[in-house]
């Protein structure tokens, strides 16, 4: 796809995410409406409108689109894509914390915890992870009242496991465990636990959204498993290419501080195996997910062209 192209197709499709999961939290929030909870309110829409590329929503929906081109009324797929929007962000506001990484900005605007103090930041963080599942499994009880087909609520109920678990200790908890571990116990890293945290931390959350994406969409399972395949290795190079930033990016252009692994000591697949082969292993696991993506009914160009911008960003 031209690059040109690509950009007018990201921007359209982007805020089109945008609408859609801001419409369905905005709903969500006038439901609770509760002058004793006003404040917890507050933080979560503040958390969630924050700002962001919205990846992982976007790349649920176009991975169904490859299976199903017709978006019209796909509600159950809009609830799951504010759902997992709604856990990365609570992941981004405990992230913050100073417990954590004590970090006062975020995209340029003033973390939850700076705004609204870390104690309600804190339930900020565990609100939103507790309303993503109680609208996924709100979505399910109603397609169950709608007399939908055994197909779509199973569909559905498998869509709740996924969410759950690759959120949870097998998936993205488990990452940042393994992280604050090595990083607050001065712990030895090596390669093994860097991929570990690669793959639970940034492509656990990746393979969420594109397995739901087909899954929704009625693929089958051996399509669904080259499906998680394709984002394990996306997530993965993503994050290898996060250090790789930290070593050549440009400060200005990533809005951040470069360096800062090497100024901190903090060891990374590039400390450990060298800028050049960290950049080989980005480019390997790109071209080897955009080769299974081949494999994959629908068109390909956006999606393709998604991976090679999200793999290869110089921000």
């Amino acid at each position: 796809m031209d690059e040109a192209l690509f950009e007018v197709a990201l921007k359209q499709k982007t805020g089109e995410v945008q609408t859609i999961i801001s419409d369905i939290l905005s709903g969500y929030l006038k439901e609770k409406e509760e002058p004793y909870v006003q404040t917890i309110l507050d933080a979560m829409e503040y958390s969630f409108l924050a700002g962001g590329k919205r990846l992982r929503p976007l790349l649920m929906r176009e991975t169904y689109r490859l299976f199903d081109q017709n978006l019209e009324g796909k509600e159950t797929l809009g609830t799951f894509m504010t759902a997992l929007e709604m856990i990365h962000t609570y992941s981004l506001v405990h992230d913050d914390l100073p417990a954590m990484d004590n970090d006062e900005y975020r995209r340029g605007k003033e973390t939850t915890w700076k705004v609204y103090g870390d104690g309600m930041a804190v339930l900020a963080g565990d609100a939103l992870m507790n309303s993503a599942f109680e609208i996924a499994f709100r979505e399910i009880d109603d397609l169950m009242e709608e007399g939908r087909t055994q197909a779509e609520i199973g569909r559905a109920a498998k869509c709740g496991v996924i969410l759950s678990r690759k959120a949870g200790i097998d998936g993205m908890l488990g990452g940042q465990v393994a992280d604050v571990e090595a990083e607050k116990k001065h712990l030895p890293m090596d390669l093994q636990k860097i991929l570990f945290i690669h793959e639970k931390k940034t492509a656990a959350l990746i393979e969420t959204a594109m397995g739901i994406g087909a899954e929704l969409a009625g693929a089958s399972k051996e399509e669904y498993e080259k499906v998680v395949e394709i984002a394990r290795k996306v997530g993965i190079a993503f994050q290898i290419q996060d250090d790789v930033l930290d070593v050549i990016g440009d400060s200005a252009e990533l809005g951040k501080h470069v360096g800062s692994d090497a100024e901190s000591g903090k060891e990374t697949f590039v400390t450990l195996r060298g800028l050049e082969i960290s950049q080989r292993e980005v480019k390997r696991l790109s071209d080897e997910a955009i080769e299974l993506l081949g494999d994959l009914p629908g068109d390909h160009a956006f999606l393709e062209e998604l991976i090679r911008h999200l793999i290869y960003r110089r921000k």
